[in-house]
C-alpha cells in the first residue's frame, strides 16, 4: 500500500479522487473500497494508504482497489461463502396467449 491524499471526495455520490506520486493525474475511489468499519466515507480525511490498479475510470487512469483510513477500524472480515462467485438465475416464460 502507498500513502496519497484525499484531493476531493463526495458524500453524496460515494466516489472521490486521491492523489500520491505513483498515480500521476489522480486515482478515483468509490465508497465501497474504503476498508473501515461503518459508513464509508473520507470526508474531513486528509491522508490515506492505498491499492490501486491502472485502468481509466471516469477520466482516471488509476482506480482504488482497496483505501486504508489511519486510525480507524477495518472492516471485520466476512465468512467465506459456499462458492467462489455469486449466483442468481433468471427464467423467462413467453404467454402465447
Amino acid at each position: 500500500m502507498i500513502e496519497a491524499s484525499v484531493r476531493e471526495w463526495h458524500d453524496e455520490l460515494g466516489w472521490g479522487v486521491l492523489d500520491s506520486l505513483e498515480t500521476p493525474g489522480g486515482c478515483w475511489v468509490h465508497y465501497s473500497h474504503i476498508d473501515v468499519d461503518g459508513y464509508r466515507s473520507l470526508h474531513g480525511v486528509s491522508t490515506v494508504l492505498l491499492d490501486y490498479e491502472p485502468v481509466g475510470q471516469d477520466g482516471y487512469s488509476y482506480r482504488a482497489v482497496r483505501v486504508d483510513v489511519p486510525g480507524r477500524e477495518p472492516d471485520p472480515p466476512t465468512q467465506p461463502s459456499s462458492g467462489d462467485a455469486y449466483r442468481s438465475r433468471l427464467t423467462i416464460e413467453w404467454d402465447d396467449h
